[in-house]
């Protein structure tokens, strides 16, 4: 190393030692306490305010079958929508800290610039401090609305919410991770134009993630409709879902992920040339079909589309539970030295494998729960909904740890992950 550095000294940088520094150990980001002491300060702040609203939430009623319909309609898509989202950053952030603890090297397969990534503690922050602020502001609306206030500024508190993050999103000045919010919304911009852009293992890897979320698709879809229309001035709930429109496109939003990553798997078969990537490509139509079915059978519930409903479902869970066990883990390998396992395996426990796709198989089985609308004691089917919705974001953050260790392994295994000195030009200052 010492050798290589004095060449490239000598040849590259024409002696001077401390410009060829910046190219060939470009300095990282250094850690802080500060941050460690924030997400402490705002995982108290986050348990306090839910604790507070779930007690003036249950004192009021909400969240049953008798509750106040204009509340669930309007203010817990929002309040769902978040917690959603937030629940699946912050198991990304749990798998960013399991990746570095076993050695996967998740910034290479995703091809990360090294002093721009998000580590897993500044995931934790955006986590704790966005749901301290969502918390928050529904317990003060909901505060206000036990004690009677519905005038329309009041009511479109969880819209002004919304556009607040999305403000915060799409903001141009280089404050809160700029870098990866542009890097997150140009992955968005290709899975959307898919199959117009090359696909690479972030795009397809967040698609997959998009799958999960169609909930909060579905959420986003109706919200946004309810404050562009104005609804929320006559607290008329009812219009948005009974126009016709409406409803064909919250149909589209449910079927729009797995179009996307069907047209990803097209476009990877027309530039790789390889048949597993048209066998992918099935999984997802046959989401899509089951999905159809769903549809179909809550327009008209008879006994033909119940049938077809669940052969549709049962058909599309076990190609998943096949792809997902066999393709992405690269488990169940009958001839391997770890009997069922793969060879290569980054934990010493086997037996954790095993438990993993029991847990997988479960939790799939427990997504499908929500064609049968399943109720518990007086709680709102919504309330129901979306506890089935966060397994499956729990089953997707789960999927991901061995989804990119089968990535890891089969990077080393085919040379393609080599231990080479980054050479970061455009990240250097060139004075």
């Amino acid at each position: 190393m010492d050798e290589i550095e004095n060449l490239f000294v000598k040849h590259f940088t024409e002696d001077d030692k401390r410009k060829a520094m910046k190219y060939l150990k470009p300095r990282q980001r250094t850690e802080s306490h500060s941050l460690t002491f924030f997400i402490g300060l705002f995982t108290g702040c986050f348990i306090a305010l839910f604790a507070g609203y779930c007690i003036m939430a249950h004192i009021a009623g909400m969240y049953t079958r008798q509750s106040d319909s204009i509340y669930m309609e309007t203010v817990y898509p929002v309040f769902s929508m978040f917690s959603l989202l937030f629940l699946h950053l912050f198991l990304y952030g749990f798998n960013i800290f399991m990746w570095r603890k076993t050695r996967i090297n998740y910034s290479f397969i995703f091809e990360f610039a090294p002093t721009k990534e998000l580590k897993y503690r500044d995931v934790f922050l955006i986590c704790t401090t966005s749901m301290t602020v969502v918390v928050g502001v529904m317990f003060a609306h909901l505060t206000l609305t036990v004690k009677g206030y519905s005038s329309t500024e009041v009511q479109a508190i969880p819209g002004i919410l919304l556009m607040i993050f999305l403000v915060v999103l799409v903001c141009p000045f280089n404050i809160v991770y700029r870098s990866s919010r542009y890097h997150f919304l140009r992955t968005i911009r290709n899975i959307i134009l898919s199959p117009l852009y090359k696909v690479v293992m972030v795009d397809f890897f967040m698609a997959d993630q998009l799958c999960s979320q169609v909930p909060t698709l579905r959420s986003l879809e109706y919200v946004t409709c309810y404050y562009i229309t104005g609804s929320y001035k006559s607290q008329d709930y009812g219009f948005c879902m009974s126009t016709t429109h409406y409803r064909d496109l919250a149909y589209a939003v449910s079927f729009l992920p797995y179009y996307w990553r069907a047209m990803q798997c097209a476009r990877r078969w027309f530039d790789e040339g390889e048949a597993s990537h048209l066998v992918n490509l099935g999984k997802y139509v046959s989401a899509m079909l089951a999905a159809g079915a769903k549809v179909a059978y809550e327009k008209e519930k008879t006994i033909g589309w119940l049938f077809l409903l669940v052969v549709m479902s049962s058909t599309a869970t076990v190609y998943q539970l096949y792809w997902d066990f066999v393709k992405d883990w690269g488990l169940l390998q009958p001839n391997s030295k770890n009997p069922w396992l793969r060879n290569e395996l980054v934990l010493r426990r086997n037996f954790i494998y095993f438990l993993s796709m029991g847990l997988n198989f479960v939790l799939r089985l427990a997504w499908l729960q929500t064609v049968l609308h399943s109720n518990f004691g007086s709680l709102d089917y919504r309330v129901m909904s979306f506890f089935l919705a966060a397994l499956e974001v729990i089953r997707r953050g789960h999927w991901n740890f061995y989804r990119l260790e089968n990535e890891h392994l089969n990077n080393a295994g085919k040379f393609r992950a080599v231990k080479t000195v980054p050479l970061p030009f455009h990240e250097v200052d060139q004075d």
